[in-house]
């Protein structure tokens, strides 16, 4: 009797840590990227643009602030080390969910005035999120952030 019920309890274990692990890995391949050594090209590149953006002492102020229909509302706000706002800039506002990145949102920004920038994001729930922000002239990007926000 106790060596029948030691296989079901046993037996009942092996099955349920069976069933998990075919759950797991039928939803989440593990794969983060496709060529770690192109991931690593890139790391560099970033890092280096990282030193160049440090050199220019810029301050941009963000602004969130998330509506009761889902709407998240962004105000921008870049000044240069003179405190000067940069003209002629494009902003790229992207809301990244740490979690799940099928719920990543971009933003819709348009400039109000030089280094000022206004836009919202559509469908953005509460909770964490990694705000992302771009400015670029002409093409090159001169100005990149991640910032992690809590929304409620």
């Amino acid at each position: 009797m106790v060596f029948v019920g030691l296989l079901g309890f046993f037996g009942v274990v092996f099955a349920v840590n069976g069933f998990m692990v075919d759950r797991a890995l039928s939803t989440f391949d593990g794969l983060e990227t496709e060529s770690s050594y192109r991931a690593g090209q890139l790391f560099a590149h970033e890092l280096a643009m990282a030193e160049a953006q440090e050199a220019k002492h810029w301050r941009v102020d963000a602004n969130v602030t998330p509506t009761a229909d889902g709407t998240t509302l962004l105000d921008i706000v870049a000044r240069n080390s003179a405190g000067l706002a940069p003209a002629g800039m494009k902003a790229k506002v992207t809301l990244e969910r740490p979690t799940d990145r099928r719920l990543d949102r971009v933003a819709a920004v348009s400039e109000v005035g030089p280094g000022h920038f206004r836009g919202n994001a559509e469908n953005v729930a509460p909770g964490q999120w990694d705000l992302i922000i771009e400015l670029s002239r002409r093409g090159q990007r001169q100005f990149r952030s991640r910032n992690r926000i809590v929304l409620r």
